[in-house]
């Protein structure tokens, strides 16, 4: 650890921790706005955690690799570590289609999908030779994308992108440009992405709707995943995904300028304050750099903009400019371990905090309000031990967010203190 650069940790953590207050409100009917995502244009608190965490994996791709290898062996590390991050969101997609036959009893099924849940989260985190981590990820990849294409009902309609999968994706793309590319060609790739996507999404007429457009289900990345990914998007949406094929590509973007700012950390040539305040300022431009393009191109996450690009990166780096002060240049780090620790293991907390929700609404009782009927579990804690404590139910569901993170911040410090850290 003493080696690390603390600040991105923390950032890292922030960023987890954000996430997991955002997707777990106790009812989705009484979140604050700032909580929860725009419902179209704009960006609220909860539409800055995932392209943080996006900038946050393109800063550690130099901080892990400062003097690049371009070899076999490093593209075949690349390579696999993206398939297994892939697999572990293609996998959130089949936990509630896993049947066993015609098993219909909630416990008995729930042990069967949590059993093939533990086998398929210890082959794609546990720590294991290069080509077994290989060998294991393609195997697990074949097997999903075969079911989901199998023409077996249960599988018919798996989403097949989602954030784990984007992350994967842009994971494998930026850190090959790393690899292989000099920093001149990383900003002349981010400008040619962000130019080329908002020139896709403004001037080019969409197929069946004969004018180029930004509305939710006719602009040009919603058309090109209902022809794409027809049958397999997100469920609430159903005509387009929000972590679909074209709207990947800007991600691409805030990745590298992730990478970007890791080359600058990395920075042997400049002190530490010259770095801060290079970061702060460069953080500074590219919101108003965003803010302006958002007047043609509004800030939007489900499209994910060039304007949203610039200014969730320019946020991200301008707070990281203020964390790296405090901590790598003037030692404040006593206030850091929480977030650190929430740092550190960020795959394990995306994967699980993807299954416990999908497994606790398996787990039902009886309503204590009604003999005749059962709750799942999640629903019972929340309406009868959080909810009936408060006046104010949006207050209520934060608390269930709260409470949850509590209990996931018990079980980070407990693998922080025993040194178990679940890498991909």
């Amino acid at each position: 650890m003493k080696d690390r650069i603390i600040s991105v940790d923390v950032l890292r953590g922030f960023t987890v921790l954000m996430m997991t207050v955002v997707n777990n409100p106790g009812s989705w009917s009484y979140v604050y706005p700032i909580l929860d995502h725009a419902k179209w244009n704009g960006c609220t608190l909860a539409d800055l955690v995932f392209p943080f965490f996006i900038f946050i994996l393109g800063i550690a791709i130099p901080l892990a690799m400062p003097v690049k290898k371009d070899d076999s062996e490093t593209v075949l590390k690349i390579v696999t570590r993206s398939l297994r991050i892939f697999c572990l969101g293609l996998f959130l997609s089949f936990f509630y289609k896993i049947q066993f036959f015609d098993l219909a009893s909630y416990v008995p099924l729930l042990l069967i999908r949590l059993s093939i849940t533990a086998l398929v989260g210890y082959a794609l985190l546990g720590n294991f030779s290069l080509n077994v981590k290989a060998i294991s990820a393609v195997v697990i990849f074949c097997i999903l994308v075969g079911l989901t294409f199998s023409g077996i009902e249960h599988f018919d309609n798996v989403r097949l992108l989602g954030v784990l999968q984007r992350i994967g994706i842009v994971y494998l793309i930026v850190s090959l440009l790393y690899v292989k590319t000099t920093i001149k060609w990383q900003i002349i790739l981010s400008l040619i992405i962000l130019l080329g996507y908002w020139a896709l999404m403004t001037f080019v007429n969409v197929p069946g709707v004969g004018y180029p457009n930004l509305e939710p289900a006719t602009n040009f990345a919603s058309w090109l995943d209902s022809v794409l990914l027809e049958g397999h998007m997100y469920v609430e949406t159903k005509t387009w995904d929000p972590e679909g094929v074209l709207s990947t590509v800007p991600v691409i973007a805030n990745g590298l300028l992730g990478v970007l700012a890791g080359q600058l950390l990395n920075s042997k040539s400049l002190s530490k304050i010259k770095i801060a305040q290079i970061m702060a300022g460069t953080g500074v431009v590219l919101v108003c750099l965003g803010l302006l393009w958002s007047v043609s191109f509004p800030i939007n996450k489900s499209i994910w903009s060039s304007s949203y690009v610039l200014f969730t990166s320019g946020i991200a780096l301008f707070i990281l400019s203020i964390i790296y002060y405090l901590i790598d240049i003037l030692s404040h780090k006593k206030w850091t371990t929480f977030f650190v620790v929430w740092g550190v293991n960020p795959m394990i907390v995306f994967f699980l905090s993807g299954i416990l929700p999908r497994a606790f609404t398996m787990i039902k009782v009886q309503n204590p309000d009604n003999a005749g009927a059962v709750i799942n579990i999640r629903e019972y804690a929340y309406t009868f031990w959080i909810s009936s404590n408060f006046e104010n139910q949006t207050l209520a569901s934060l608390m269930y967010a709260v409470i949850y993170v509590l209990l996931w911040s018990c079980l980070l410090w407990y693998f922080y203190k025993k040194k178990m850290f679940f890498k991909v």
